[in-house]
């Protein structure tokens, strides 16, 4: 369930506090394709982790049924390469944690929504905007 605070429109936070940060707009991101890994109760898979993605991790979800590499014009979905970066689903974030194969993470454009599934610490030991 997402906390009341990221229902009403409201100012979104990341993972360290602050305001949330823009994770992408070439290519464009997010759940609601704003640029932003904001969420709500219509976002199911929970696109709150801002990540700098990896051929590795663009395998790993390839494999698991998920390919983030075609584009499809249909759905006006450009493809993603390594480097490109991605609101990613924290549960699969996760999963690939797990695996060995996690990509790094913005935390500054990571939303604090994560942190119902993701430890921060985790997070942090992958932190790219981390001093």
């Amino acid at each position: 369930m997402i906390p009341d605070e990221f229902n009403g429109g409201g100012v979104q936070r990341n993972v360290l506090g602050g305001p949330l940060g823009v994770c992408s707009e070439r290519p464009v991101t997010g759940f609601f394709r704003d640029g932003c890994c904001n969420t709500s109760d219509e976002d199911l898979g929970l696109h709150t982790v801002c990540v700098v993605l990896t051929a590795e991790f663009l395998d790993f979800s390839r494999a698991r049924g998920n390919d983030l590499s075609t584009p499809r014009p249909e759905f006006d979905f450009p493809g993603l390469k390594p480097g490109d970066r991605w609101c990613l689903c924290a549960a699969r974030w996760r999963e690939a944690w797990q695996a060995g194969a996690a990509p790094q993470v913005v935390l500054n454009a990571t939303n604090e929504a994560t942190l119902n599934i993701v430890a921060l610490d985790v997070l942090k030991a992958h932190a790219i905007d981390l001093n």
